[in-house]
């Protein structure tokens, strides 16, 4: 699965860009967690209201996922993919959404978490994500039998900065 990954602030736009349904024939919040509110332009404001009381600039982890070209992959293997991410990068209770979107009958996601801890009012650290990211997409590549991209020009993790 390339997995596309970025520590952003700009709740309000990626909030947005997610419910988009000019660009995606389908839009699917698939899931609000860890949030007071229930709703995703809610959380957003939640997750950015809750960073305004640290010195934290990009409070959000963003990870889009996005199976290989001709693979149709279920909702469990995202969900999956998901709680691995959230694992390997400590973000493992953190408030989260998931989005799935449909464009051209391909099915990807998108993951969000807050990396606000509201106990300590501090941002979780992620450390070496990009790494962290790298091994996850070469083990989800491995486990569903998936061809390996070649070279450079097919990325498996591609990091937004």
């Amino acid at each position: 699965m390339i997995l596309k990954a970025s520590q952003r602030s700009g709740a309000r736009q990626l909030g947005e860009h997610l419910m988009r349904t000019e660009e995606n024939e389908h839009v699917e919040i698939h899931e609000v967690s860890g949030f007071i509110s229930e709703s995703l332009p809610a959380a957003m404001r939640e997750a950015e209201a809750l960073s305004k009381g640290t010195k934290c600039k990009q409070h959000l982890f963003s990870v889009s996922l996005n199976p290989p070209a001709g693979e149709a992959v279920e909702i469990a293997a995202f969900e999956d993919a998901i709680c691995l991410i959230e694992e390997k990068t400590g973000l493992t209770g953190q408030p989260r959404i998931v989005v799935f979107h449909e464009k051209e009958g391909r099915r990807h996601c998108h993951a969000v978490w807050s990396r606000i801890d509201a106990g300590t009012m501090t941002a979780k650290p992620l450390s070496f994500f990009k790494m962290k990211l790298n091994e996850i997409a070469k083990q989800l590549y491995l486990d569903h039998g998936w061809q390996m991209p070649k070279d450079s020009a097919d990325p498996i993790v591609i990091l937004f900065l």
